[in-house]
């Protein structure tokens, strides 16, 4: 259930990009026009009778909705800890699957870094590149490092 609002919400996060819409409206469009099968490759499909269901739903909208009203924090840690990269020389589904992550390590620390991290990896090796699980870990392994340090010294 997690791993697929995971993945719902990086594609809303993925389609907000360069928005200027409302979370609710990019919200709405998003829910009105996709359907996604229930099996785990989750692929888009053209009929409207198959719904998410609420659980999923719910957890996908606080993790999209948080990320994107965080945007601007988020994006400064990740460029803080992406030595060598702009966000904009990142592949788009790269930064929001960062973004989406970073959301999760800096903001719901009741889930564990070690899931988050899995998590990203796991998505991107679906959603990204084949160097997209090396360039996430590292990246989200030094923020959690450091991130977990500061939190922790106060």
């Amino acid at each position: 259930m997690r791993r697929r609002g995971r993945e719902l919400a990086l594609k809303i996060i993925y389609s907000y990009q360069d928005n200027s819409a409302s979370v609710e409206s990019v919200l709405e469009d998003f829910w009105s026009n996709f359907r996604f099968r229930e099996d785990i490759l989750g692929e888009a499909v053209d009929e409207t009778s198959e719904v998410v269901p609420v659980e999923v739903r719910r957890f996908t909208e606080d993790l999209a909705q948080g990320a994107i009203a965080n945007l601007s924090e988020l994006d400064g840690v990740i460029k803080e800890y992406s030595t060598n990269w702009t966000l904009e020389r990142m592949a788009k589904v790269d930064l929001s699957l960062l973004r989406l992550a970073t959301f999760e390590l800096l903001f719901h620390p009741d889930v564990p870094t070690s899931v988050v991290i899995n998590e990203a990896i796991e998505i991107g090796k679906r959603y990204g590149t084949k160097d997209t699980p090396a360039f996430i870990n590292g990246i989200l392994d030094k923020i959690s490092r450091t991130r977990t340090r500061r939190q922790q010294d106060q």
